[in-house]
């Protein structure tokens, strides 16, 4: 049974094929919740012909009951004519004093101050918010002669699902296994997860741990067009979306002047979008950026003489201006938000600092044809989780270092939490499944961290070791942020060649074929990081199979046009090693199917006539019982590779620098292991 099958079986009625939104959108500026919800009325099943109908009746929906602005008039003037009429609209509901009544204002059909019911609102009262939902309503319309008030509100519901169970979304977890839970959570966000290694789906997902769990405090930081507010805007009834240039002291805390609650009394999740600093933008409000400090590390705030609590998270989403090493070399990686908040009381109460840099700009492609969730289902579900704490779990597995502070440590614990309620809602962790989880908490603190040295000196009187110990083995384990790992390799690499352009003499010679390993290599292991960069098979290991005339190397999937072009770039490094007159026999030990076996006969053919003039003496041969992945050379070493050659992730584009420069590739994920035999 296939993960698509699979999704069905456990949860029908309860998801929809992701391509259906589009079908169904047209010019209509609609949630993907909202359409989703009427998509899960009709077509959360997998009959073609049902989904087809199913299709045809959201359709018409939308066109009928849907107000577009610019048919404002018409759909007035239906509600007039017919008596009365159903309508879906976005609008927000504000007290009015004066006449002690609750008034309605209609984003696209242009009405405000209808009056509409107590019980409405008090059934809803996230209609007061400020923040607008969108709701199914059937209006009225009074042909009195002597009524001041002809729109009439008679029924309401708010677009979202009305109960959901828990226990039995959790129950059904272990039926799938960890990889096909996190394609199902892309899926159910609206991406393929064919086109995301399993760093790429972690930063994706994190931007729901929001979602999951109460005052979690999240920034993201990257270039345009990656993705990093739909989260926020379309996803869940239960977030608002507000640009970062529009915020205020009374629209997200206490308006003084009626005593009312902000976004954050009403809302599960207010996220700012465009947090970066425009050349001539307004100043920040200093009042505005002290409140909103001391709610995200208290969870209250003062107005006037009242301290109010919410549970809202806080989620910070803008563009980056300049490249990674850049920020690194020249200022620090929150260079582009308002500069009223770059101040390290402020940024120290983020939880989790993603780094947007490394997400794709989405295209076509990259979006889900399959089922997933409706996400007004999962939103409901996100919920509910909210009410636990699932951090203790990181405790029967390690122990966080003593020199961390209290703020790094509920930063790594309440991410940590979050990424369990998603991935393992049951509960049921590995040690090893547990780590991932934990590493990624703590590279998202230590990116923070990391900034505020260079920020603000008070921190770097007092540093900390973002490290920790397993209780299983006592094994001391520091994550380290990608971007650190990269940009220290980049500047080695420039390092070394200024040194060798500056000095001649300090470039070491080539040791003779013959020659015994340098003194220095020792038995160790590599791990590489999803999205890791400057890896190269040259750095990795020419300085272990120097003076080699034999080596092995057995990897069984060498059948594809990449695998071969990896082959023969493994092959350029081994020439670039040896002497002119040194040769080399080369032999692969590789594994095929069927229907690749005549290709890959042929191709290994060609690289062998190619590599001749080159002193490399190709052997090749098929072994069905192949499944180890190392290279062995006649000098004495062994290399384990966990992923065989393959440990670049795909090329985008056909123009691509890394297409000819292997340190400008991200890697995929693997441990390589030296060893001497």
């Amino acid at each position: 049974m296939d993960l698509q099958q699979k999704i069905i079986r456990y949860f029908e009625g309860k998801v929809v094929r992701k391509d259906l939104t589009s079908l169904v959108k047209g010019n209509a500026v609609v949630p993907t919740y909202v359409l989703e919800y009427l998509l899960g009325q009709y077509c959360a099943i997998d009959d073609e012909k049902i989904v087809q109908e199913g299709i045809e009746k959201v359709k018409n929906v939308i066109k009928n009951n849907y107000v577009h602005r610019s048919d404002a008039e018409v759909v007035k003037s239906n509600i007039r004519n017919s008596g009365n009429h159903k309508i879906i609209d976005k609008i927000n509901v504000s007290l009015n004093d004066r006449a002690n009544v609750y008034e309605a204002e209609f984003a696209n059909l242009g009405i405000k101050q209808i009056p509409i019911a107590d019980r409405m609102v008090i059934q809803h009262p996230k209609l007061l918010s400020g923040g607008g939902v969108w709701c199914i309503l059937t209006m009225s319309y009074s042909h009195a002669a002597d009524t001041t008030i002809r729109w009439i509100v008679e029924d309401l519901k708010p677009i979202q699902v009305s109960n959901v169970n828990v226990e039995q979304y959790i129950e059904t977890r272990p039926s799938f296994t960890t990889e096909e839970w996190l394609d199902l959570l892309m899926h159910s966000i609206g991406l393929n997860p064919e086109y995301f290694n399993r760093r790429g789906k972690f930063i994706q997902l994190s931007r729901l741990i929001t979602h999951v769990e109460n005052n979690y405090n999240y920034i993201e930081l990257g270039p345009k067009g990656t993705g990093k507010s739909h989260i926020f805007s379309e996803l869940s009834p239960h977030g608002v979306l507000v640009s970062g240039g529009d915020v205020s002291k009374a629209r997200l805390f206490v308006n003084n002047s009626g005593n009312r609650i902000g976004l954050v009394g009403y809302w599960d999740v207010v996220a700012l979008d465009e947090f970066e600093q425009e050349s001539g933008s307004k100043r920040v409000d200093g009042d505005l950026v002290k409140i909103m400090q001391n709610y995200m590390a208290n969870q209250s705030f003062n107005r006037g003489k009242e301290t109010y609590q919410a549970t809202a998270s806080m989620a910070f989403v803008g563009n980056t201006k300049h490249s990674v090493p850049y920020m690194l070399k020249n200022s620090h990686l929150f260079e582009s938000i308002p500069e009223g908040y770059i101040k390290g009381a402020f940024l120290d109460r983020m939880h989790l600092y993603i780094p947007g840099w490394e997400v794709r700009i989405l295209k076509n492609q990259v979006f889900s044809k399959g089922y997933g969730f409706i996400v007004d289902y999962i939103a409901e579900i996100l919920k509910e989780l909210r009410k636990a704490d699932y951090s203790g779990l990181m405790d029967s597995f390690v122990e966080l270092d003593a020199s961390l502070s209290t703020r790094d440590k509920t930063a790594i614990r309440k991410t940590f939490s979050g990424l369990v309620k998603l991935l393992y809602p049951d509960k049921k962790i590995t040690e090893t499944e547990a780590l991932e989880l934990l590493d990624f908490a703590i590279e998202g603190r230590k990116r923070v961290k990391d900034q505020l040295y260079l920020i603000d000196e008070t921190f770097r009187a007092e540093p900390v070791t973002f490290r920790y110990t397993i209780k299983s083995s006592g094994k001391e384990v520091a994550p380290e942020t990608l971007e650190n790992l990269n940009y220290q390799s980049a500047m080695a690499d420039k390092a070394q060649e200024a040194t060798s352009e500056a000095d001649p003499s300090e470039v070491s010679e080539k040791p003779a074929p013959d020659a015994a390993p340098s003194i220095h290599l020792h038995p160790h292991q590599v791990s590489l990081k999803d999205n890791q960069t400057g890896v190269s098979y040259q750095k990795l290991f020419s300085d272990y199979l120097k003076g080699a005339t034999k080596i092995t190397l057995q990897d069984p999937y060498i059948r594809l046009p990449y695998q071969f072009k990896n082959l023969l770039e493994f092959c350029g490094m081994l020439d670039s090693i040896k002497e002119p007159d040194q040769e080399i026999e080369l032999e692969v030990v590789t594994f095929n199917t069927p229907d690749h076996l005549q290709d890959s006969t042929d191709n290994f053919e060609e690289l062998k006539e190619n590599l001749q003039d080159l002193g490399i003496h190709l052997s090749y041969r098929f072994d069905a019982q192949l499944h180890d992945r190392s290279i062995y050379a006649n000098n004495g070493w062994k290399i384990s590779l966990g992923r065989g050659l393959d440990i670049f992730d795909r090329i985008e584009g056909r123009f691509n620098i890394a297409d000819i420069d292997q340190t400008r590739r991200k890697c995929k994920a693997c441990d390589i292991t030296f060893l001497r035999f």
